[in-house]
Order: C-alpha cells, then structure tokens, then sequence
C-alpha cells in the first residue's frame, strides 16, 4: 500500500457497548472511499448490510475468504481482516478489535495492519482501551480517543440456568457445550439461538434474527460474541472461564473477560453478566476481578504477536526462516507457529510437493496454497495433505484446479439431509471451497464455482439453522413458560372445535374430553412438563367442558369397548368412566378417569354427577325388563318362590336355559306365572327369557355388565339384529347366552328365534301325532335343515319314517285350509325376512320339491335313543287308525310342562279348563 506517512492516524479506544463500530462506519461513508477490517466475517456480513442500506449495493463490497461481492463501482470495503486488499488505494482506513493483536493463531494479522495498512485522509484503530500504551509507542503522532460505555456494567453472581433472565446470553467454549447448554435451555424455557463463529453467515443471521424478534429469549454463544456482534442482550452468563486456544487449556484473561461480558447492554441500557452455578466447568470470579469488570480496568497489554509479512519467496528455506524471524520491537513477540506455517513445513517435507516449489512464483504459490484455511479444524496433518492434492494442478498445466474435479467435490457436499454435527461438517467443507473458488486463477470457470458454492453454503445453512430449530427451540414450551412468568401478560386461550388448545395462536396439545394430550411430536422428557404448565390454561376450559357435559343429551355419551376390552364410558371420543365390578350385575361400580380427578371439585362433582345418572337411564332404556324382574325379586310382597326364580334369572343377565331352572318353573301355578309375565318374562321351551333384551342396546349393556362383574374383556359383538351366527366362535360357552344365543349344532340361533321354530313345529302338532314342519321360517333366518332339524330334536321333537294316514278327498280337501293356516309360520319384521323370503321364492320355482320330512312328538322329558324312533312311529300310527291321538293317549299338562313354550302353557291351560 502506498506511504501515507502523513495521514491521521485516530485510535478509538474503550471498553465494549461503547458504539466504536459505528463511529468507524459514519466516519467512512463520509468519505470517497474506505475499508473496514473486521475479526469475524459475521461481523464483516453484519456491517455490509448496514452499508448497502446506506450507499446501495453496487458501490458496496464484501471481501472474505469464502465470499467476494465486488461490484465494478465498489467504493466501500467491508472485509476480514485477513481479505483486506492492501495494494488498493482508500481515502479511509480502520481495523476494528486490534487488541487481537495478543492472540496467538491470528494476532500478527491484526498488529500487521495496525501498523503498515494506512488510509490516504485518514485511518482509524479501534480496540480495548488496554491497547493506549502500545499504540502510543508503536504510532507516532497517534491521535487517542477514549470512548466511555454508554451503560452502567454490573455483577450478578452465579445464576442456575433455569434462573436466568430473558435476553441472556451464555457463553461456552466448545461446540458440545453450546449443545448441551442449548438443549437444557429448551427444556426450560422453550429454546435458544445459537451463534458460533463457524456457523455460515446465513444461519447465524437466522438464529440471531429469531432471537431479536423474540421466538426465544435466550441465546447461547462461544466467545464470537465478543466481537462486535450488535445484539439486544441485558445478561452475559460465562458457562466456564477457561478454554482451549488451540495450544492448552487456559483460564481467561481478564480482558477477554471484559471484552465478552461487555456486550450486556446496550447504548444506555444497562446490563450485568455472572457465572453459571451447579456446572462443572464454571469457576467463580474473585472481589477484585469483579471490581475492575465493573469499573473496565483492564492490565495494559504489554506486547502484540507478529510475524514477518513481505516473507521471502527465493526458495522455501528462505520462506520458512523469514516466516520466523524475530521482531526487532521489544514491543513485538514472534507469533507461535500458526496453522499455515505447521502446513507449509509438512508440505515441503513432501518430495512430490517440494521438487515442483523451484522458483520464487511457484513458492509463492506453496506459500499461497498452505494459507488456506482450516475450516475442518482437521489440524495440520490432514490439512497439509488436503492442499497436497490440490498442489499438483496449481503448479502444472494450466495451473487451475480441473472443473470436474471441483464439481464432484461440490456434489458430493449437497445433501441436506443428516443430523447438526454432519451438516456442520459439510459446511466447513463448503467453506474450503467457497475460499478456494474466490481464487479465480485457480479454478476453471471461476463465476461458476463462485455461484455454485455459494448456493451449496446457502443451502446448506437453511438445513442447518432448520435442524438447530428443530433440536432446540419448542415454542410451546417457550409459549407455556412465558405464561408463568410473575407479571407476565395475559394470554389468549381458544380451544378449537377438534379440541386443540391454542395459546397466542400457538398450539400446544389437544383436549380429548378432560385430558389433555400433548402433542405426538413432542419430545418424552417435556411431556411432564407441558402437562404441568397447560393446567394453568385449561381451568376455565375446564368449567365450560364441565357445564357442557352436564347439559349434554344423552346421546352424546356411549359405551364401548376400550382397546383392553373394558366397558367405557365416551363423551366426544374420550374416556370419561370405565364399569367395573360391584355389589352385584345390575350395580356395577363407576371408576371415573383420572382426567375427571384433575380438574376442581366443582367441576369433578358435576361431571361425575352426569356419568352416574346417565348409566342409570341407559339401564332403566335398556334393560327396562331386567330391572323390574330385579325390583320384583326384591319386593317383599312377590310369593318367595317367584322371587327365588327372579333372582336365578337376574343373576343369569334375563337369559337362562329352562333345564336350570325346571323344577322352580314347575312349581309355579297360574296366579305366579302371571306375575312373571307381567314381568316380561316368556316361558319356552329351552329358554327363559325377556323379549326385550334381544334389542342391540340391550345386547350391548348385558355385556358389559357381565364384563364389569367378570372383571373380564368384553365380548365381540355380531352385527345388530342378527338371529343366526354360522362361523362364529365364544371363549367360553356362557358368552353365547350372554348375547342372546343359543348353540344348536355348530352353530348359534338368538333364543327368541329358536322359541319360534319350537312353537310353530308345536303348532304343526295339530296336524296330528305324524306331521310335517314348514322349513320356511327356518330358511328366512339362514338355517340349514341340519340346524332346523337338531333345534326340533332338541325341543322333543324326533323324526319318523311313518306318514300321516291319508284323509279321504271330500275331508281332505274341507281340512286343507286349515292345514295350510296351521303350517304358517308366525310374522316376524318384514327387515329381517325380506331378503330371505325372497330367495325362497326364487327356490320354490327354480328347484324340485324336496320330499316332506315328518315328526313326531316324544317330549323332552322322556328322551330315547334314537333305536326306537321306529318303533315310536309305528305306536303313534296305531293310535291314529284307532281314532285316538297321540295327544290324546296321554295326560297333556305334565308333558306340556316339560315341553315348555309359550304355546304348550296355553294348551295346558285349554285343557284345564274343559276338565
């Protein structure tokens, strides 16, 4: 750069939050032209946006390794202090932080343009104010201005983490720290941005962006931070005072201390800082080091590192000797061997990089390549043999790194797909070749590398801040926590018309009846969490859901089985109560859900309330019949043998087969059987039963109660109104009953059918002691003539190869009528015969007429086996011819009574009457 000698040089010093930055960025819009070098390209990036809004993006440039934008009529730099263009001409020159200058990896750089980079009216120096002493003496005629902190700085002692305020900032020094402080940050408080020095300027102004406006309140940084980053934080938490500087593990100085703790506050905002407590890593700052944060008493810097900058490129011995020459300024130490240096000696130890490093423009270009950055962080090693790969193209042929080479590497970068540390690693890698794309002597087709590795870094960076997001921000928790702060303000709760719950428009689970369901994505340790802090939302919800239960009809409410196969009461689609055992079938005890136990009494009383009532009208609907049979069994005033035999019924659910309960039926006279009756009660010939409880709902409740009482699985329900089950299967043989069914065979016909088909083959007696039964009403109800005929066996009925003797024509024909009238089935709903009927039809015309099965009767009292149904027949026949009927011959009322049906009772009670 040219002698400006005789320019000003200003020295803008003081401690942080003292607006240095801005003051540099006015004073080089004021001029024609100027640069500004920066410590981090955050920064750089930061500072070019400001400026283009002020200048306009053509006449403004951003210069750092991985990105150029130079427009033709750039006028204003923005640059890294390691990109700024030394050999162009600015009326204006700064370098911001120089008291960098101390650090070991990069401090030469910044004492290198401290001291020989100059702007031609003026250049200015911006640092700590423990950098007065060495600019005084290194810079003659240096003009020092002390820039005061526009807020006060204070001490806050050790904090927890949960304790912090809003607008924090926790500084750590490792990647895993920044994690690890992040995720916790999440679980507490819903979240945290994250900036780090090698996050892409695209996802850390993300990060930074959701943090200024508010989507998290806390922020978790490495010491990047401290570098100018303009950001609204009233709280600097340190999780730790030491870190490696690449070298050794070491306690902070007090500076860097000062420096990172200063970015508390802003302007005339005040601001405080502290240490984390309860963390392993953290140390306590003593009295006195507290006093000088405070007070920005900083111990004067006594040195800055450098190292030699015009090296000498003759040979690469002489390179390396002049890399480390000693500074002849007692003010100046040899910087530590530093990332490029470590490289450059192991690539010429390399015969295959050495021997084609021959003349000064070739060891310029080794000296050139090994300063590539460690973006991995990979070390020395690996980095020395990365820039070997790459050597051979620089130095040969065409010079240029090929384009499919370059391509392939780029291609192999952009998957976006991978967890926070993969995708942290691509970016690095990007980084390498978005620097090496910004040499365009180097690359073929250098505008299309540049563009291509920007695109690859942007796309890379929205992966990345999309998968910082996802790990460590949840806004509900954010929304929920914030609700619980001490003067907090109110917040907006609307539960939705699918239950969802919104808080400030921001949903945070799901109200299912009285439960409240967090949210399928939500992590498994925040689920305790978020149940906690929605209950603080949810209680007047709470009292409207109470209310609107109350006053719901009962229609809303059902019972069903639950996936364990318990009976459960449901309001919209929630579990309210499960039945389960008590006294007795008819009074199960209601075991309310949880959910009803965690809202207010008052609530709790006034849903429970509306469970119980609503159970008692669904059985008084329902099971209507069996509850009076229950109330009669129970009345003082029924004959006790009446009520013994209600309360075997009852206890059998309404349902019971008659042979368990013969000898009680038996014993019943007439006056007793009208009182069962009138109970509801139909006496067959199998089954006792009351004609309600065949309805679906009645079905339904039965077996739950049994299931309650059974402290068993509900059994699975046929569809409704079904009268015959083919393929069906009960575990245990009472489930049948329970349903309503009977086994006939291998298959089930609901009782009240079976009692039918048993009283119409009692109907077709009148026939006389040899008849046939009408398979009709068997075939409407889907029976085969195998079930149809062992139901009949097992009603009394047995089967004979004898036939009725044959009526002579003129009788024959005056009884026909009342034989067809006798053969008619009774009527049964037109809905579940229509379909069946039908069919018979179409069979009646379309096939042959099968031959007539007879019976006889032999009464289920008086079973034989099946030897002697010949026999049987043939006696019947000689009853017939001798002009006496089977019916005849024998006394009615006892086989009648052990016959059962309806039908047979009333028979009995003819015969009675003519006697």
């Amino acid at each position: 750069m040219s002698d400006f000698s005789q320019s000003p040089v200003i020295a803008v010093l003081g401690p942080t939050n003292t607006g240095k930055t801005h003051l540099a960025v006015e004073r080089m819009c004021a001029h024609s032209s100027g640069m500004i070098g920066f410590p981090l390209r955050l920064l750089a990036r930061e500072v070019y946006d400001r400026v283009v809004a002020l200048k306009g993006a053509n006449r403004v440039a951003l210069v750092t390794g991985e990105e150029k934008i130079v427009p033709p009529d750039a006028r204003w730099f923005l640059c890294t202090a390691e990109a700024m263009p030394i050999d162009r001409d600015f009326s204006f020159v700064a370098i911001d932080e120089a008291q960098l200058g101390i650090n070991p990896e990069r401090g030469h750089i910044f004492t290198d343009r401290m001291l020989n980079i100059r702007g031609r009216d003026e250049t200015m120096i911006l640092g700590s104010d423990s950098l007065r002493p060495l600019v005084e003496k290194l810079i003659p005629d240096v003009e020092i201005i002390s820039r005061p902190r526009f807020s006060t700085l204070s001490y806050a002692g050790p904090r927890k983490l949960s304790r912090l305020p809003r607008r924090s900032a926790i500084v750590a020094f490792s990647v895993e720290d920044v994690y690890a402080i992040a995720e916790m940050l999440r679980r507490q408080h819903g979240g945290a941005a994250i900036v780090m020095g090698s996050l892409s300027p695209q996802t850390r102004n993300a990060q930074v962006k959701m943090y200024q406006d508010g989507e998290v309140d806390y922020l978790v940084a490495t010491d990047a931070i401290g570098m100018g980053l303009n950001l609204d934080v009233s709280h600097v938490a340190f999780a730790a005072l030491k870190k490696f500087d690449g070298r050794r593990r070491r306690r902070l100085t007090l500076a860097e201390i000062g420096q990172i703790a200063g970015r508390a506050g802003r302007h005339q905002k005040d601001g405080s800082f502290g240490v984390l407590s309860g963390l392993a890593s953290s140390d306590e700052l003593e009295p006195e080091e507290i006093q000088r944060l405070e007070d920005h008493d900083f111990p004067r810097l006594e040195w800055l590192y450098w190292r030699n900058a015009d090296p000498d490129v003759t040979s690469v011995t002489s390179l390396i000797q002049s890399l480390e020459d000693k500074p002849k300024d007692r003010l100046l130490q040899a910087a530590p061997e530093a990332i490029d240096l470590a490289v450059l000696k192991r690539l010429v130890k390399d015969p295959a990089v050495s021997r084609l490093a021959t003349g000064r423009a070739e060891v310029r270009l080794l000296w050139e390549a090994a300063c590539i950055p460690d973006f991995r962080k990979v070390g020395a090693d690996h980095q020395a043999r990365f820039v070997a790969s790459l050597w051979p193209y620089l130095v040969q042929g065409n010079g240029r790194i090929p384009h499919a080479r370059m391509a392939q590497e780029i291609a192999r970068l952009e998957n976006v797909q991978g967890d926070i540390s993969t995708l942290a690693a691509r970016i690095s890698a990007a980084r390498s070749w978005s620097y090496i794309a910004q040499k365009s002597r180097w690359v073929e087709q250098a505008e299309v590398m540049v563009e291509r590795t920007r695109l690859l870094e942007r796309r890379l960076s929205d992966a990345m801040h999309s998968q910082l997001t996802q790990r460590f921000v949840d806004k509900r928790t954010r929304v929920l926590m914030r609700g619980l702060l001490k003067g907090a303000l109110p917040q907006d709760v609307a539960l939705e018309t699918d239950g969802a719950v919104l808080v400030d428009g921001l949903e945070i689970g799901t109200l299912k009846g009285f439960q409240f369901i967090v949210p399928s994505d939500s992590r498994r340790e925040d689920r305790k969490m978020l149940l906690a802090a929605a209950e603080r939302y949810l209680g007047p919800i709470m009292t409207d859901k109470a209310d609107a239960l109350a006053k719901a009809p009962d229609s809303e409410l059902a019972l069903a089985a639950d996936e364990a196969g318990q009976p459960v009461v449901y309001w919209q689609e929630a579990k309210l109560a499960v039945l389960a055992k008590g006294k007795d079938l008819l009074h199960p005890e209601i075991k309310f859900d949880r959910a009803l136990k965690d809202i207010s009494p008052e609530n709790s009383k006034k849903a429970e309330e509306r469970i119980k009532q609503w159970v008692e009208t669904m059985k008084a609907k329902h099971l209507e019949g069996l509850v009076k049979i229950d109330g009669l069994a129970n009345d003082a005033t029924t004959p006790a043998s009446v009520r013994a035999l209600f309360a075997q019924i009852v206890e059998a659910g309404g349902i019971i087969m008659r042979r368990q309960i013969d000898q009680a039926v038996r014993a019943l006279d007439n006056d007793m059987r009208g009182v069962a009756r009138r109970g509801g009660l139909v006496f067959g010939a199998l089954d006792i039963f009351h004609h309600a409880l065949m309805k679906p709902g009645a079905v339904l409740w039965r077996n739950a109660l049994f299931a309650a009482l059974d402290e068993q699985p509900m059994i699975a329900l046929p569809g409704d109104n079904a009268v015959h089950l083919k393929d069906w299967k009960f575990a245990a043989p009472d489930h049948a009953s329970r349903l309503g069914f009977r086994k006939i065979g291998n298959e089930y016909v609901r009782v009240d059918m079976a009692e039918r088909l048993v009283k119409q083959a009692h109907e077709a007696r009148q026939q006389g002691p040899i008849f046939a039964v009408d398979p009709a009403l068997a075939t409407s109800l889907g029976l085969s003539s195998e079930v149809h005929e062992a139901l009949l066996e097992m009603a009394g009925f047995a089967k004979t190869d004898d036939h009725p003797p044959a009526a002579e024509p003129d009788k024959a024909e005056a009884a026909e009528p009342d034989a067809k009238e006798a053969e008619k089935p009774e009527a049964i709903a037109p809905s579940e015969t229509a379909e069946s009927a039908e069919v018979e039809s179409a069979d009646e015309i379309s096939q042959p007429e099968t031959p007539k099965i007879y019976w006889c009767w032999k009464g289920m009292g008086k079973a034989r086996p099946n030897n002697h149904r010949k026999h049987q027949g043939k006696k019947t026949a000689h009853r017939k011819k001798s002009g006496k009927s089977g019916s005849q011959s024998r006394k009615a009322e006892p086989v009648l009574a052990s016959a059962g049906g309806a039908f047979a009772e009333l028979a009995a009670l003819k015969e009675a009457m003519k006697k």
